[in-house]
């Protein structure tokens, strides 16, 4: 919480959830042509108990189709990671401002023990920080 220079509560700190309880698990699987219920499709997008959710505070390599054989590569590992990182344990999911983008997927930033799994994925070069926009994966190629 954030208290102003009177000591008043600042008016953003109305916008602060409190961290969700880690209470969700699954046995997550890469997603394959079958039925959709716990897979991971990519490196931001995977399927929990069938519903198709976005990681909604990262930017990841495309992979279908990348545009280049580095965005291919590091969008593969990012894939990979994600997979582990689901699997590692119980997790909490949140929604942000927008609760689906306009492919209807659910935005939700998955934590676990209060941290996003989406800045793992940044702080291991596999992803970055969501402004709002796709950035290039392939500079110099």
């Amino acid at each position: 919480m954030y208290l102003d220079r009177s000591g008043h509560l600042d008016s953003a700190a109305a916008f602060v959830k409190a961290p969700a309880q880690d209470a969700l698990s699954a046995s997550f699987v890469l997603c394959g042509d079958s039925h959709r219920t716990n897979c991971v499709v990519d490196s931001d997008t995977f399927w929990f108990e069938g519903q198709k959710i976005r990681i909604g505070d990262i930017d990841t390599p495309e992979l279908s189709p990348p545009r280049c054989e580095a965005e291919r590569v590091k969008g593969e590992a990012a894939k990979s990671r994600l997979l582990a990182l689901l699997n590692a344990g119980k997790f909490s999911l949140s929604a942000g401002f927008r609760d689906e983008d306009k492919y209807g997927r659910k935005l939700r930033t998955v934590s676990r023990g209060g941290h996003s799994l989406g800045d793992v994925l940044i702080g291991e070069g596999l992803a970055r920080s969501w402004d709002g926009a796709r950035h290039e994966w392939c500079q110099g190629q």
